[in-house]
């Protein structure tokens, strides 16, 4: 169909977008855009996605490359590593199941897990370095325990009448201090008093122990450490902090000390000790024989350590 024309132009001319041949072509025209941008985006998801999977498969390839793996090989010669062949595989195109990606990706986990299983077990059999060479003046106080087991010719019975014994049992306070050495070895000395039961014949039974004494420590390792003592020294007993007798007292025990920190150490200890007093008359009038009494002493005892020097 064409249009009118205007007057005076001349005869109507057909409308050639109105054609339906050019409506066809059009059609084809739009149609063949539509494919070629389809497939324009076809090719860039494509190409994303191939970057995607080569980014993937190089991350777990890389890490095993930064961690170098311990040289094993099997007995036919072939490398024992999985990742070499995993690599292989992928350049030829081959595409590794999710298994082997598995596998590769927990490679370096695994070496990482055996290596510190190693250094545990070598930590476990290296021997353990020796202690510090440290040298202590070492000192403190403890409470103290004097049990009678025999009061020995102090303290004997009469046929014609009766004799208070003189030397019981009782309870006092420890001074000590001393040089504790680098080995196992302590040497101190001690100051000991404690108040007896006298059976009233003393206002205040005062027991008094000097003595020389050493231990030794056996290095366990461990902060609960026993150790043995022995002791050889003087006393004096008599009323309010008087000597009215005196002798000789030796002491053999054992002990165990923990250390709460490295300078301050807690201990109990036991310890056997026979006493040798000479004979003398109290103040009630009774004569004392010389005797051989013996006591079982324990301590509950406190010490702290001061650094003397190192070697």
């Amino acid at each position: 169909m064409g249009q009118a024309s205007p007057a005076g132009v001349g005869p109507a001319l057909p409308d050639p977008f109105l054609h339906p041949f050019n409506i066809a072509g059009r059609a084809r025209l739009a149609y063949s855009r539509c494919i070629v941008r389809l497939r324009t985006v076809r090719a860039v998801l494509q190409a994303l996605a191939a970057a995607t999977v080569l980014s993937l498969r190089a991350t777990p390839l890389l890490a095993q490359s930064a961690t170098p793996a311990p040289p094993a090989s099997s007995p036919g010669g072939a490398s024992t590593g999985g990742a070499p062949t995993e690599a292989a595989s992928t350049e030829a195109g081959a595409e590794p199941s999710s298994g082997d990606g598995a596998r590769v990706e927990d490679a370096p986990a695994a070496v990482s897990e055996a290596r510190a299983g190693e250094e545990e077990n070598e930590e476990a059999l290296r021997p353990r370095p020796p202690p510090l060479h440290v040298e202590y003046a070492q000192y403190g106080v403890a409470l103290t325990t004097e049990l009678n087991l025999d009061a020995g010719a102090a303290c004997t019975e009469k046929v014609s009448g009766f004799e208070p014994c003189i030397l019981g049992s009782g309870g006092g306070i420890l001074i000590r201090g001393g040089y504790r050495s680098p080995g196992p070895w302590y040497f101190g000395g001690s100051y000991e008093f404690t108040k007896m039961d006298s059976s009233n014949l003393y206002r205040l039974g005062i027991f008094q122990q000097l003595r020389a004494e050493m231990r030794y420590l056996p290095d366990l390792g461990y902060r609960l450490s026993p150790y043995f003592s022995a002791g050889l020294g003087g006393v004096a007993y008599g009323n309010e902090w008087g000597a009215e007798t005196g002798g000789a007292v030796l002491t053999l025990g054992a002990g165990a000390e923990l250390e709460i920190s490295r300078l301050t150490v807690i201990g109990l200890s036991a310890g056997y000790r026979p006493v040798l007093l000479a004979g003398w008359t109290d103040t009630a009038g009774y004569r004392r024989r010389t005797a051989i009494a013996q006591f079982f002493g324990l301590e509950l005892m406190i010490e702290v350590r001061t650094e003397l020097g190192r070697r």
